[in-house]
């Protein structure tokens, strides 16, 4: 009988320390506020990093060119003295955002209305282009659309509306370009804006997640291919970076950009000049031996997700003395 009761009394202690810790867990996650205390370590750093006049004589492509990222990447390569053109379905936003660019860096920006997910206006637009500067040097499909839905909701249209944008819309852009720069006997640097989850897939934005790996085996493929033209591709895959568009239609409301800032080890969102600088490197001459490369550019986001015990960096050093007590506890297998 003794035995029994001492047994049970040490089962009840037990699991009085187990909810004890879950819940001192759970209000140590729920209570922190502000920037994680490791993100002073980590500050962006926002000016250009290449040398002045390191895209000098050379016309750049952007899609999506007029806002958000295609915005910041369009303005960096610039400053580096490339002569840029920008391009979307919204001619009025793209020339304002063209004539605020050269007013910057002194280069001119040309802006050039395109459907993407139309090949006879895709077409065209080349054809401007070619008229304009010659073809391009460097070519950085940005363009994409993305909400967020529950599959079972998905209609027909939503997922038409994604793919075509980013999947044939990078297609179409891609193949009319370099089978006129394989004609031209010219050689460019491609680039593909894609995301962390095109690697893994994600619920909730299946459109998207399915038409970026679709990108990605299409940069990837004609890596293989078409390195024997002169042609270089490669891809970066962004983690959450604020842009008034996106942010719009995949956090409406605001209330997620506390928690992806906390499963991110670095602390902090990343900064539109922290991609701009990264894509000009990828796209310049200091990167001609880079091709069919992946580069995650997320403070560590990914790796924190996949993890399977990583949730255990909240816990505490007294917390830590807790489980180690009770782990130590433990007989038997």
């Amino acid at each position: 009988m003794a035995t029994a009761t001492f047994w049970r009394k040490s089962q009840f202690l037990a699991a009085e320390r187990t909810s004890s810790l879950r819940s001192w867990f759970h209000r140590s996650a729920v209570l922190r506020s502000g920037p994680p205390p490791q993100s002073k370590f980590f500050a962006p750093h926002e000016g250009v990093m290449l040398p002045a006049g390191s895209f000098d004589k050379k016309v750049a492509f952007i899609t999506g060119g007029g806002t958000g990222l295609g915005r910041a990447m369009t303005t960096t390569l610039s400053a580096l003295g490339a002569q840029c053109v920008i391009a979307s379905r919204k001619l009025e936003v793209l020339q304002q955002t063209a004539e605020e660019i050269s007013s910057e860096t002194g280069n001119k920006v040309h802006a050039v209305q395109c459907d993407v997910r139309d090949p006879q206006a895709v077409s065209r637009c080349v054809d401007q282009i070619e008229a304009l500067t010659g073809l391009p040097d460097v070519i950085i499909n940005n363009a994409a659309g993305n909400f967020v839905c529950p599959s079972e909701r998905l209609t027909p249209n939503g997922w038409k509306s994604i793919t075509e944008i980013v999947l044939n819309g990078t297609a179409f852009i891609t193949l009319e370009l370099g089978k006129r720069l394989i004609q031209s006997q010219k050689g460019a640097s491609f680039l593909a804006i894609t995301t962390i989850y095109a690697e893994s897939g994600s619920g909730f934005v299946v459109p998207s997640a399915s038409a970026k790996a679709g990108v990605e085996a299409l940069y990837k493929s004609l890596a293989a291919e078409w390195g024997r033209y002169g042609h270089r591709f490669n891809i970066i895959q962004p983690g959450p970076i604020r842009t008034k568009g996106a942010f719009s239609r995949l956090d409406p409301t605001g209330s997620f950009e506390k928690a992806m800032i906390g499963r991110i080890p670095v602390g902090r969102l990343g900064k539109p000049a922290e991609i701009a600088n990264l894509a000009a490197y990828m796209s310049s001459d200091y990167a001609t031996w880079m091709s069919g490369a992946v580069i995650r550019f997320d403070g560590g986001e990914y790796v924190s997700m996949a993890g399977e015990f990583n949730e255990l960096r909240r816990v505490t050093p007294d917390q830590w003395k807790m489980m180690e007590a009770m782990i130590k506890s433990t007989k038997g297998s």
